[in-house]
């Protein structure tokens, strides 16, 4: 492949949907769940990625504080 991050993120989807199959037993191809049902999983799934957003924001600006204050000491 020319391209080592799309692979990467290629290798990364396959092993999530591994983890999935061991898990409920059943790919997404063969899930006849309601679309309700889908729109609800993605609902949940973006509200978990605000939340992990948030967080990595906060632990970056902890560190950068963290970095000031460091720097400030050093002067």
């Amino acid at each position: 492949m020319r391209d080592r991050i799309i692979e990467q993120v290629i290798n990364k989807i396959k092993s999530r949907s591994d983890v999935g199959f061991e898990k409920y037993g059943v790919t997404l191809e063969d899930d006849d769940q309601s679309l309700d049902t889908w729109l609800k999983h993605i609902q949940e799934e973006l509200m978990d990625a605000v939340n992990y957003i948030e967080k990595a924001r906060s632990v970056l600006r902890e560190e950068i504080e963290e970095l000031y204050i460091r720097d400030a000491k050093e002067i």
